[in-house]
């Protein structure tokens, strides 16, 4: 087991000589008090000066890894769900237990809480983190959980010690093994059931015990435990002596218990014979349920298995968190619930990774939400999913099937601009400040949104689309001079408030006061909108102003301000508002930003191995085990690190900015690192709003070339068709030959192959520099 250093030692290292734990070839890497302070993302900086550009080893050096949350149990919660369940069941990241209470208003309780004790003093699971391994994924990303904890059984009678004892040194101490998933039959999912093992990894006395709180009191027959309603809550194998709420078994190296556990306790007639063998035959039926449904979507296969495993657990997460056609925002907590711009974007992750029509259904729960206060910001939600929805599927059947309730939101947008300016009417700031203003979020997304709809309409042939289009043309000056009217010149670039005509800000440094937090925190609305026009000279000042005022670290959204509660510091990040400031700066092709934003997210956004991740956290340890997040897991977050994943390897735009897509770039921001010698990247069944994309590459630049297998879509027209071999320091791409033809590489390695569809082979030539 790996153990971590002293927790004084390791704070040394990060505040005072970070750059002594990553790449020697790097001349300073910045401290942490540095990066807090400084108003650029220095160490996104310093992983773009490392050879290769930015890597996930150079930020998993940097810190601890998230891992504590507000809660009497301290470590972050693992859900434990089949797909779509109503029902999830929660495994204490430490193993400690299932279902446990967290002890305050942010927490869930259920019915019934199950602790896990070692050895025959019952010591907590997980108790020592200096014992503790961190949770591990069965082949590294499905929803079935190892937890690893060593506890030495005592070997000796304490009240007969032999005078002349000799030392046990040489005996192994016991390394115990907790494995918990969610079953995926139906019976199981409505009862949030979690199946539990333990076992033996070293040692050869195995004593676990299980203590059951619960809200009344408990019987146990035959192994069956129930509540005083006669309903079940926990089922225990024959290795089991149960009595109420506490249950003991003894074992060797060679064995294994098992029990299952109802979140939802079930009806007293509910027959589970638990055993070993039920439980490995259970285990069969979850891999394959989880395989399958990651069968039916995009495949992505990198030279790296961290990314692979992510990506892969992400999927299955974010489908563990759906509550029938609910996209839930988190689970167990109290963000367990459905919000509009959220699950949006968990909603259309989904869909660019092929899950189309389980983005319909999640989209019809999003379209009958409401929030009072928030209502033009949830209408431009609404209708530029629908808009997506139908450019990736050409399904104009969505328009009929959600006729009154987007016609709903276009009527709200079309009708009620009757605000100072030409704008709409004063709403909240955001969801969690009140005050109220003319956003310049709501009124360029409901640009976007009028826009999109009219060029939707248009190409299918609805009439409406006209006058949408002719409202959203004369709309756009209107929110652009709203912007430049409101803009402070007096830093560099210029600060574009969220209140339109309002003495907002300017925010410097940003996080300074906390409403500068929550500006950083939902600007990326107005970058996602495309209100500014490309080569305008406001199209970057946003993105701009977040770089050099404090606003981004890691490629991460800092958050807050000076108030600290619960938390150990200020220095925090806010990881899935970064959503669309990281896909623009793939949009912009500022490829260095966009790895620092995608590594620094799997890095230090995450959990290690689990891929949690909450919508806050502390980015100055709590010890040297880990760092403070704030209500894992979190569907947004997982959402934002799929949708840059897909979009560093396959990239559908409006080029034109009429609404309508018109340009596929494939492979424009992969690492350098991937296209080392002999190694393949594999994209396969990738949806676009022109038909399905596949793409097979592999380097051989020993021999001078990178060798690529493509299928590009053949389902509609696309007017620019680019594809880029990024390769390491040291190589440059030269030109590549396609059919016969040799094609030029621009300095990037970037080739064109507008007007080809279909299946092609294509050879890029590859020079040492």
């Amino acid at each position: 087991m790996t153990r971590p250093v002293p927790f004084g030692h390791a704070l040394a290292i990060l505040l005072i000589a970070t750059s002594a734990t990553v790449s020697a070839q790097s001349t300073h890497v910045p401290t942490l008090q540095e990066a807090q302070e400084a108003k650029r993302d220095v160490w996104g900086e310093a992983a773009i000066a490392q050879p290769n550009g930015p890597s996930y080893e150079f930020f998993e050096k940097l810190l601890p890894p998230p891992r504590y949350v507000d809660a009497e149990f301290k470590y972050y919660p693992i859900a434990l769900s089949a797909p779509n369940a109503p029902v999830k069941a929660h495994l204490i990241s430490n193993g400690s237990g299932v279902n446990l209470a967290g002890i305050g208003h942010t927490w869930q309780e259920h019915p019934a809480a199950f602790h896990f004790r070692l050895g025959p003093d019952q010591y907590q699971f997980g108790g020592q983190l200096s014992r503790l391994q961190q949770p591990t994924c069965a082949e590294g990303y499905l929803p079935i959980f190892e937890i690893q904890y060593e506890h030495a059984s005592p070997v000796d009678n304490e009240a007969w010690l032999p005078l002349n004892q000799k030392t046990n040194a040489n005996i192994p101490p016991e390394i115990y093994k907790l494995e918990a998933f969610a079953p995926t039959g139906k019976e199981f999912a409505d009862h949030g059931i979690a199946f539990i093992k333990f076992s033996l990894a070293q040692g050869t006395r195995g004593v676990v015990s299980v203590v059951t709180d619960a809200r009344s009191p408990l019987k146990a027959t035959k192994g069956v435990v129930t509540n005083e309603k006669g309903k079940i809550v926990a089922w225990f194998d024959k290795s089991w002596e149960v009595s109420g709420s506490r249950a003991k078994a003894q074992f060797g190296p060679n064995d294994t218990v098992t029990l299952a556990v109802a979140t939802l306790p079930t009806e007293g007639t509910f027959a589970l014979p638990i055993s070993p063998e039920r439980y490995a035959e259970e285990r069969d039926k979850c891999a394959q349920t989880w395989r399958e449904i990651l069968g039916r979507g995009m495949n992505v296969e990198t030279p790296e298995p961290v990314v692979n495993n992510a990506w892969r657990h992400l999927v299955v997460q974010n489908f563990e968190l759906v509550k029938g056609d609910r996209m839930q925002y988190s689970t167990g907590n109290s963000y367990d619930g459905l919000y509009e711009a959220e699950g949006s974007d968990a909603a259309l992750a989904f869909m660019v990774w092929g899950y189309e029509a389980d983005t319909k259904r999640l989209m019809s729960p999003l379209f009958d939400f409401t929030r009072k206060g928030l209502e033009y910001h949830q209408a431009g939600f609404k209708l530029n999913d629908i808009c997506r929805y139908y450019w990736q599927t050409r399904d104009a059947s969505i328009f009929q099937d959600f006729g009154p309730r987007w016609k709903k939101e276009a009527q709200r947008l079309d009708k009620n601009r009757t605000g100072a300016h030409g704008l709409f009417p004063e709403e909240q700031y955001c969801g969690d400040v009140h005050t109220r203003c003319q956003s310049l979020n709501v009124n360029s997304k409901a640009w976007r949104a009028l826009r999109d709809l009219g060029a939707t309409l248009e190409e299918i042939g609805n009439p409406d689309g006209a006058h949408y289009l002719q409202e959203a043309n004369e709309f756009r000056p209107k929110v652009l001079e709203a912007a430049r009217a409101s803009a402070i010149h007096t830093t560099e670039p210029p600060f574009v408030p969220m209140a339109l005509y309002t003495n907002e800000g300017p925010h410097d440094p940003i996080t300074r006061v906390r409403i500068g937090g929550y500006w950083n925190i939902i600007i990326g609305y107005t970058i996602a909108s495309g209100v500014f026009p490309v080569g305008s000279p406001e199209e970057n000042w946003i993105t701009n102003y977040q770089e050099q005022h404090g606003g981004i670290v890691m490629g991460m959204i800092r958050a807050g301000g000076p108030l600290v509660r619960w938390w150990n510091s200020t220095f925090k990040v806010n990881p899935l508002y970064g959503t669309r400031y990281a896909l623009d700066t793939l949009r912009r092709d500022d490829v260095d930003r966009s790895l620092v934003c995608f590594y620094g997210m799997l890095a230090q956004g995450f959990t290690r191995n689990t891929f949690n991740c909450g919508e806050v956290q502390c980015l100055t340890p709590l010890d040297e085990g880990g760092r403070l997040l704030s209500l894992p897991p979190n569907s947004a977050a997982n959402a934002h690190l799929l949708s840059m994943l897909r979009y560093m390897l396959v990239q559908d735009y409006d080029n034109n900015d009429d609404g309508k897509p018109d340009t596929l770039r494939l492979c424009f921001a992969t690492p350098k690192r991937w296209m080392e010698d002999g190694k393949i990247l594999k994209v396969e069944r990738a949806p676009t709003m022109f038909g399905p994309v596949a793409v097979r590459m592999e380097s051989h630049i020993a021999q001078g070339n990178v060798t690529a297998e493509v299928s590009l879509p053949e389902r509609n027209a696309i007017e620019k068709i680019l594809m880029r071999a990024r390769v390491p320091d040291g190589f440059k791409t030269v030109s590549a030959e396609v059919d016969g033809k040799t094609l030029k590489a621009d300095e990037k390695g970037t080739i064109d192959l507008s007007g080809l569809k279909g299946k092609h082979a294509i050879r890029f030539a590859v020079e040492k520099i």
